[in-house]
This record gives structure tokens, C-alpha cells and sequence, in this order.
């Protein structure tokens, strides 16, 4: 049973006198305290500094200026990673990366490490996540252990299987959708108290918000980030419409920001400076208890997970490393007290490109950077860390690189290395589906090796621009780009298969074929890649070659319709036909509406003299793509074998007047 704090702190809090950590008397109040709901709300890839109540003009959120005048403002509250599973991660477990090991895409969530959700679940709370993008759903293994403790995970994403699939129908949930989701298990789940997580997506790239949001600002990510605000303020009006919003505590903050060019860096999960780390964070409280406070002190979302647990007057798991911020919140209207030391970091520069890994800790006034040239920046007088005061300070570069490695030792799970499993083929095609890297056979086993991603910054941006263009179908535009990533970095796996897979759409085969073996070899059981090369490989009638791999993507993917049928058209071509016959067969199992198979079924069958057998398949075909003229010339020869030759004459006129059509 949750013993809450509110009660005893509504009484404490008006008088200064009081002391907090009385958690004695709050106890005594269980009959008095009533556990409050918790709308748990984080926003991806979002800027404090888009934030109007963190001092933005650009009017992008009003809904949460609303929210956060009623509630708790931390002004400087910092991430612990640019990446948003090992941010979460942190911030449901209330420990840092190098002990949660969540350091990196698809790193599973330890099952035994304290977690959030759980606790407040086996403390009589009913639980349920509302996820807006494939990085966050356990499923499809690349938050693996992040439903522990829900009674109700929303996520079921998936990577984009044809280029004309939506990517919000697949990889990402708009913020609209993910709110009539969450409002509609609301409807249903009235049982109290509950904890609902809530993740928006949108801010994050590529920035395409919905009308009026894309022309409503000059910047399409500000857009973004107000789509996403406007979203929220539809939520918190169901609250207040429930009668839930005034007894409800609600939490904000970002998992990271977004560079947005910023130090040459173009999105995020490479650098870590301010416009990555820095994020918004509030807490509103039931009753609008400490409305208007704003905490200036340096913070962490390291302290999300204690400072919730410990409103609720839940005990604090041994494992957490953060602190508790109720005593702080306390204070008067604007609030200074002594900034918390604030450590990040990031292996993705290693695991995608080979590079140097980077950690970063926040003291005092100073901003420490280890990287392969050491970097040191006094953010009370440079605020936009230009000014590297490394090489003139080296004593405060060296006692703050020294104090990073002692703090980052102490506070790891283990010493010495471990090795982190690698990312599996499924894996790095969903990161790919995302817009980002899956790895490089060039990262050596020493995360802190490498080049100095200061120097190759270029290569992350141009990668990433390279693989939206190939996801939004501009082949010709994402040729050079990845070009360009590989002839500096050859062995970055997802830069070889996405440039085979934009050489084949345009039709450049011969020099497809060869940047899909180079995938293959990279990473042997991509099924992305070998099917690319399976079907490069078709195209240039190299069946037999072809066979293969679609034999291997057949059987790592044998609930998927198009590569079962990819199969049993090599099949039909190379003298497998009652193989192709049977594989056809399971497709149309698997979706009775598939083109393809019915036209090809069907027609195998009237070549083996059965168009009785064939004409429902061609029938068929004919019904789901009545513009193909294939389809009608293979029907109108079925009717004929058939005997009926007015249905075959029919039939043979369309073909001829489609083809003709086609050919205009």
C-alpha cells in the first residue's frame, strides 16, 4: 500500500519550519493520504530551450506553460545519455548507464535491477505505456525487459516492409494516436490509483508534423515539438474533463534534446553538450501543491526514479544512485541550492562508427568532455561550450577528467570490461527503419579507442541524410550521399546495404549486386540485405544464383508473404514447379488479396492444362489489380483452355487495351 507524502506535505510545505524528511509523521497520515494517479510523460529529442516556461519565445507549448505554472520547474536538469532506451533506462531505474549495462540499442533491461514500473505495480498501482516508436517496443527487441511491471504495453511496431507503407503505420505512432490510445484504456481502466507512461515520438527526425504544424513554423522541428505540445494539451483536458487531472501527479521531461547543427552535429546520440543533455523536466503535484516553484540547482534524470518513489513515501531500492529532489523542491519560489555533479555519456559513436565513445561530467562551472582530445568549457561565461579551454587549463582539464573516471568507476555494475552482445541482424534493421547505424566491423573491443568524433561528425550526418532519403523513396538523391560514407568509413554494415538497396531501385543491378555482397559479408544473417541480393540477383536473371538467399529469408521470415513468394517464383523458373506450387500455396494462406501468387498460381496451373483449378486464382488477381494487363491475358488464356471462348476473347481486348494504355 503507497503511504503518500502529499497529505503531510500540504500542511509542511506552508510552513518553512517544517522538515520533510519526516517520514514518520507522513505514515501516520495513511488514513488520511490518498495514493495519487501518476501521468508519467516523456517527449523525445526535445530542447529545454524550445520549452516558453524555460524562457523560449517561439510559442511553441502552451499547453505545458499551463502545466508547469501549476507544478515544479527544474531549469537545469540534465540526461544521462543522448540515446533514448539507455535515457529511459536511467530514468525508470534511477542508476547510470554503466550500471543499468542499457548502454546502447536492443541492450536488455537487466531482470533482477529495481525497476520503476514494477515497484509502483506490486504497490497496488495499475499500470499501463503508451509507446510512439519502434526504439521503445520490448517486442520487436530493441527495449528487451522494458514491459516488466505493466499490465499494459502499448507499442506493436514494425520496420516498413515496402516503400509505400506509412512510416506512421509502422516504425512511429503520431502523438495524436498515441493519446486516443492512452484515453482510451483510460475509458475502459478506472481503477485507481494507475501509472500511465506516455512516450511521443514526434520531435524526433525526420520532422514531418501534420497540418497546420508543417507550415505553422519556420523550423520543421519546432513544428514538431508543438504538434507534440498540442497533443498533450488534448490529454490533459480528458484529465480535467475525468475530474483525474487535480488529484493527479504529473510528470514531464525529455530523454535528450537534438543538436540540430549545433557543433556539426545534425540530430543527436553523438555529442554530448547542452543542446542533447539539457532537457526539460517538471513535476505537477495533486492539488497544485508547490505551484510556481522553479528549482535553478543542477539536476539529473538519474533523480526522477528516487525523487517519485519518495513522494510516495515507497522505500528506495539500494541500487539507486540518484537523489531524491523533495527536499529541494521545498523551498522558496525560485530556488539555488548546491548543483549535483551530472555525468553522461555515449558508446554509439563506437558501436556505429568505430569511433571514440565519450563521457562528459557537469561540475561546478565547468563542463568536462573525455574524448581523444580532451575537451574543458566554462558554461557560466560560454554558455554555448565554443571556447575549448582544455589546452590553457589543463590542471582543471585533468582533476575533472579524474574525478569522471572515479565517479564513473564507483558507479559501475562491474570493473574491467564485459563484452556487450552484438546487435542482431533484426536489430540493426529496425535501427536502420529509425535512421540510424547498426554498426561497424571497424569498433575495437575498447570503447575509448578510436577516432575523435569531432573530426568525423560529417560521416554520422551525411549517413543519416542518406538512409531518410532512402526511406522516403529518393534513390538518386541517396546514391552519393552513401557514396560519400563509404569511401571513409567501408565497413559501416548499414551505409552498404541501404546503398545496394538505392542502386537497385533505380535499376543499377551489376552495382547493386556488389554493394549487397559487401553487406552480406558484413553482417551474414541480415535478412534485409539478403533479400535485397536475392531479388538484385532475380532482376538480372540470375536465378539460380538468387536461390539461395531467398531460401535463407524464407526460412528466418516464414510469416512473410513476400519472401515465401520470392522463393517459389525462383522455384517455378529452375524446375522446382510443385515446390513453387506448395510455397504459393502457404503465401495465399497468409494473405488470400497477394497479387502475385494468385497470378503466378494461376498460372502455373494453366500451363499444366488445369484451368479450371487456375481460373479462381486469375479471377482473383484480376479483382485486386484490375489495371494489370498480365493479369487479363493470363485469364483470357485460362477461359480458352476452358472452352470458353467469348470469357478468352473478353479478357485478351482489355490486355490489349491496358498494354496499349501503358505504353502511351
Amino acid at each position: 500500500m503507497v503511504n503518500s507524502l502529499f497529505v503531510f506535505m500540504r500542511i509542511c510545505f506552508m510552513q518553512p519550519s517544517c522538515l520533510i524528511g519526516l517520514v514518520l509523521v507522513a505514515a501516520s497520515l495513511q488514513a488520511l493520504a490518498e495514493a495519487p494517479n501518476i501521468v508519467f510523460i516523456t517527449v523525445d529529442t526535445t530542447r529545454a530551450d524550445r520549452m516558453d516556461f524555460l524562457g523560449s519565445k517561439r510559442g511553441l507549448t502552451p499547453n505545458l506553460d499551463i502545466v508547469a505554472q501549476q507544478g515544479v520547474v527544474f531549469e537545469r536538469a540534465y540526461s544521462q545519455a543522448p540515446l533514448t532506451p539507455v535515457s529511459h533506462a536511467t530514468i525508470f531505474t534511477g542508476t547510470y548507464p554503466q550500471f543499468h549495462t542499457v548502454t546502447d540499442f536492443g541492450h536488455p533491461l537487466p531482470a533482477l535491477l529495481p525497476y520503476v514500473p514494477e515497484i509502483l505495480q506490486k504497490s497496488g498501482y495499475h499500470t499501463a505505456a503508451f509507446i510512439g516508436s519502434l526504439i521503445l517496443d520490448p517486442k520487436a527487441s530493441m527495449a528487451p525487459g522494458f514491459d516488466r511491471g505493466f499490465d499494459y504495453f502499448n507499442a506493436g511496431f514494425r520496420p516498413k516492409q515496402s516503400p509505400n507503407e506509412s512510416r506512421y503505420d509502422t516504425v512511429e505512432r503520431r502523438a495524436g494516436d498515441v493519446v486516443r490510445n492512452a484515453t482510451t484504456w483510460l475509458d475502459k481502466n478506472r481503477k485507481t490509483p494507475f501509472f500511465v507512461w506516455i512516450h511521443l515520438y514526434d520531435p524526433h527526425a525526420p520532422y514531418d508534423p501534420p497540418p497546420p504544424f508543417d507550415t505553422k513554423f519556420k523550423d520543421l522541428y519546432d513544428g514538431e515539438v508543438a504538434y507534440a505540445d498540442a497533443s498533450l494539451g488534448k490529454l490533459f483536458s480528458y484529465l480535467r474533463q475525468q475530474g483525474l487531472y487535480e488529484r493527479s501527479l504529473i510528470v514531464l521531461m525529455s530523454d535528450h534534446g537534438e543538436s540540430l547543427g549545433a557543433h556539426g552535429e545534425a540530430m543527436h546520440g553523438i555529442f554530448l553538450y547542452d543542446e542533447t543533455i539539457h532537457v526539460p523536466l517538471l513535476f505537477k503535484l495533486p492539488g497544485e501543491l508547490l505551484a510556481g516553484r522553479r528549482v535553478t540547482s543542477r539536476v539529473r534524470l538519474i533523480d526522477v526514479a528516487p525523487t517519485l518513489l519518495g513522494m510516495l513515501s515507497l522505500p528506495l531500492p539500494p541500487t539507486f544512485q540518484g537523489e531524491s529532489l523533495v527536499p529541494v523542491m521545498k523551498g522558496g519560489t525560485k530556488i539555488s541550492a548546491s548543483d549535483l555533479p551530472a555525468y553522461a555519456e555515449t558508446d554509439y559513436p563506437h558501436r556505429a562508427f568505430g569511433w571514440s565513445s565519450l563521457r562528459s561530467l557537469r561540475s561546478g562551472k565547468y563542463l568536462a568532455i573525455r574524448a581523444p582530445k580532451p575537451e574543458l568549457y566554462d558554461e557560466t561565461q560560454d554558455k554555448a561550450d565554443q571556447r575549448n579551454l582544455a589546452a590553457s587549463s589543463p590542471a582543471v582539464t585533468s582533476t575533472l577528467l579524474a574525478q569522471l573516471n572515479e565517479m564513473r568507476d564507483k558507479t559501475a555494475s562491474y570493473h574491467g570490461g564485459t563484452e556487450k552482445a552484438s546487435l542482431t541482424s533484426d536489430q540493426t534493421a529496425n535501427l536502420a527503419a529509425l535512421g540510424y547505424a547498426g554498426g561497424s566491423a571497424s569498433a575495437s573491443a575498447d570503447p575509448l579507442q578510436g577516432a575523435d568524433p569531432k573530426d568525423k561528425i560529417e560521416i554520422s550526418n551525411v549517413l543519416h541524410e542518406g538512409m531518410i532519403a532512402v526511406e522516403d523513396g529518393r534513390y538518386t538523391e541517396a546514391i552519393p550521399l552513401l557514396q560519400h560514407v563509404l569511401n571513409d568509413s567501408p565497413a559501416i554494415t548499414v551505409a552498404q546495404g541501404q546503398l545496394g538497396i538505392a542502386l537497385a531501385r533505380v535499376k543499377r543491378y551489376p552495382e547493386a549486386i556488389v554493394a549487397l555482397q559487401k553487406a552480406v559479408q558484413l553482417l551474414p544473417d541480415s535478412v534485409e540485405s539478403q533479400y535485397e541480393l536475392g531479388l538484385a540477383l532475380f532482376e538480372t536473371g540470375k536465378w539460380r544464383e538468387s536461390t539461395p538467399y531467398f531460401e535463407f529469408v524464407a526460412k528466418k521470415r516464414p510469416k512473410w508473404p513476400d519472401a515465401q513468394y520470392s522463393l517459389a517464383s525462383v522455384y517455378a523458373r529452375t524446375q522446382h514447379v510443385p515446390e513453387a506450387v506448395d510455397l504459393l500455396h502457404g503465401v495465399l494462406e497468409l494473405n488470400p488479396e497477394h497479387f502475385r501468387a494468385n497470378l503466378l498460381l494461376g498460372r502455373i496451373l494453366t500451363l499444366e492444362h488445369l484451368p479450371d483449378q487456375a481460373m479462381p486464382y486469375l479471377q482473383k488477381a484480376v479483382e485486386v489489380a484490375p489495371e494489370n494487363f498480365e493479369a487479363h491475358a493470363f485469364l483470357g488464356d485460362a477461359y480458352e483452355q476452358a472452352g470458353n471462348e467469348l470469357a478468352a476473347k473478353g479478357e485478351r481486348a482489355r490486355s490489349e487495351s491496358l498494354k496499349a494504355g501503358s505504353n502511351q
